[in-house]
């Protein structure tokens, strides 16, 4: 099946560099984050990138934040509140997005644009998640309660439904499986390759520079209400680690019951937790005066829509469109993020493109470490960056499905790697 990307939006940048990216561990659902807002896991995380990247912080101009689901009854002052208690200046502004899977890079393309336009000279952006705090919510009962009607909904499942189409995301993906001949055999080998190669990352310290440690933490800000960030253990070690990843055979993923009638289970689909990215980027200018070593060049990104019934296949068509429009191949690109959304969904994508599973995802994806929606784009691309710096590449991509039916995509450049 043949994705088009003739349409869509294409930005290209001369001058944007990721100067530098962090996150939190992604806990378990109803685990070691799971009683904190996305706003203060994402003060958390913004506050120890600042503190990591002290030159950059005058420059910053803006603050880029992402969240889905309003997960607090502040949801509505996320965004200034990760501004005011990571430090920055009173007259920093800030913003809220959401492009549901595809917020993190999303938000890249807002500061870059911001970035390239002259406005700011660097951005800093945020993306969090909580799916834990995702709230049991009724919303026609405004003027009250029929007899015998009392209807709550669940949040975290509900909005997974695409009324459009009459079906869920995971749907989508059997759908996906069905077209590209993928098997439940295939689609669980495909998640035990994805746990093997998070814990492998993990072991050879590959995250070591990616993944805060995060202990139970207040944040003062002087003539304002404190904040909390709280971790939930047994014991008081601070949370280190992807708490999803974990020794997984194909025999435990074969046990599972298909949860929408084909091949896609709990074991092979993105697992759900809670966690923030953040990522600083600016110009040369600020390359220069904060004299600091950028992860890469962003060099281009696309957003593209396709049909809702095969919203995984959004990937394909978005890549096809960086493609297209930088005039380079795909065999000029060294490595791939996919967000794995669904594992059919991913596979899909790859079958599409005709892509080495040598070269995608190579540090797992959100099977095995999971997937807190505005944080991952974040996570994608310092894992991709960190990954193009270990390895020597020139260019790689991170790109995300979409629920409803689109795509996004983003070209990392390291100059110092060109051939």
């Amino acid at each position: 099946m043949q994705v088009a990307s003739q349409h869509g939006i294409f930005a290209s940048y001369d001058d944007i560099w990721l100067l530098d990216a962090i996150r939190t561990p992604f806990a378990d659902y109803n685990g070691a984050l799971g009683v904190n807002s996305p706003t203060d896991m994402g003060i958390a995380v913004a506050k120890t990138l600042l503190a990591r990247q002290p030159g950059i912080k005058p420059s910053v101009g803006h603050v880029f934040a992402g969240n889905m689901a309003q997960a607090s009854f502040d949801a509505y002052m996320l965004p200034r509140h990760i501004t005011l208690y990571a430090g920055l200046p009173l007259h920093v502004p800030s913003t809220l997005t959401q492009r549901i899977c595809g917020t993190g890079i999303e938000l890249l393309m807002q500061a870059a644009d911001q970035v390239s336009l002259g406005r700011m000279n660097a951005g800093l952006c945020v993306g969090t998640e909580s799916m834990s705090r995702n709230p049991m919510v009724a919303y026609t009962h405004r003027t009250g309660f029929k007899l015998g009607k009392v209807e709550f909904g669940d949040f975290l499942w509900e909005a997974l439904t695409d009324p459009a189409i009459g079906c869920s995301m995971g749907q989508t993906a059997e759908t996906l499986a069905r077209q590209y001949r993928i098997s439940r055999d295939e689609a669980d080998q495909f998640a035990v390759r994805s746990f093997e190669r998070a814990l492998s990352a993990r072991e050879a310290g590959h995250l070591k520079n990616e993944v805060i440690s995060l202990q139970t933490v207040r944040f003062d800000m002087p003539g304002y209400q404190p904040r909390e960030l709280s971790i939930r253990h047994h014991d008081a070690t601070p949370l280190m680690h992807d708490s999803h990843p974990r020794p997984t055979t194909k025999s435990t993923l074969t046990a599972l019951p298909a949860v929408f009638g084909g091949v896609q289970t709990a074991g092979n689909s993105a697992a759900i937790v809670d966690g923030a990215s953040a990522a600083l980027i600016g110009n040369r200018k600020t390359l220069l005066e904060c004299n600091t070593q950028p992860l890469a060049k962003i060099r281009a990104i696309s957003v593209v829509g396709v049909p809702p019934e095969i919203m995984g296949m959004g990937p394909a068509a978005a890549i096809r469109l960086l493609i297209e429009k930088t005039g380079l191949s795909l065999q000029e690109i060294g490595c791939f993020e996919i967000n794995e959304a669904f594992a059919a969904q991913c596979l899909a994508v790859m079958r599409e493109l005709s892509l080495d599973e040598g070269i995608v995802n190579l540090s797992g994806g959100a099977i095995a470490i999971g997937h807190p929606l505005a944080a991952t784009g974040l996570r994608q691309v310092q894992t991709l960056a960190r990954q193009m710096v270990r390895d020597h590449l020139q260019y790689g991509i991170a790109s995300a499905c979409i629920g409803g039916g689109q795509g996004i995509a983003i070209l990392l450049e390291h100059p110092n790697n060109r051939k």
